[in-house]
């Protein structure tokens, strides 16, 4: 059975029932003698024990959340360095590859529509600039460079999605170069040799 226990203001009211406590605001309450129960019009219902443990919830959040902050703001660094170990893993290698297959590479690049004189270019891009990410060294610079030599390649060798891994490759593609640009914009880090040499480019 639900009744009222007290009145507080002309449209807020506290409504018990067995089960739970509820607050609302309301425009009338009507009795229904055929049911034995109250009739609330334009109410907005929240369970009180809700509403009691509502801010220990967002305090509990909130206090996870700057716990998360703080741990990461410390580990800042070493995510960075890690993030500069990982990413150009596929660059040096398919730079030395091409180094060591040069012939080979250039006839490929040929047969898609790139003059193969341009090889060195792209070596120098990807094994030079892999190291160079590798150890922090003119870091900025050189993952502008790599993110858009990256992006230039996902056109050429890969925008023919009829051939099936091409779409995945194009993705790839994709998300190397927002990883590049993410590293331009946070920098090498402190475990660099940018920040050795006070360098901010």
């Amino acid at each position: 059975m639900v009744r009222r226990l007290r009145f507080s203001g002309p449209k807020t009211s506290i409504i018990c029932s067995p089960m739970t406590s509820l607050k609302t605001s309301i425009k009338t309450i009507t009795y229904l003698s055929d049911t034995g129960c109250l009739e609330i019009q334009g109410a907005s219902l929240i369970d009180s024990n809700d509403a009691n443990t509502a801010p220990l919830h967002k305090k509990t959040i909130s206090s996870l959340s700057g716990a998360v902050e703080s741990m990461m703001k410390k580990l800042e660094d070493v995510g960075v360095l890690v993030a500069r170990i990982l990413m150009p893993i596929l660059f040096i290698t398919a730079g030395w590859g091409k180094i060591t297959g040069y012939a080979g590479t250039q006839q490929y690049m040929e047969a898609m529509g790139v003059p193969g004189f341009m090889l060195p270019l792209v070596i120098l891009l990807e094994f030079g600039g892999g190291l160079a990410i590798l150890f922090g060294f003119l870091t900025r610079t050189t993952v502008l460079f790599t993110a858009g030599f990256t992006l230039l390649t996902a056109f050429l060798f890969h925008s023919n999605f009829a051939e099936g891994v091409n779409s995945l490759m194009f993705m790839k593609n994709l998300t190397i170069s927002g990883g590049f640009l993410l590293l331009a914009i946070t920098g090498p880090g402190a475990y660099s040799i940018d920040r050795l040499l006070n360098k901010k480019w």
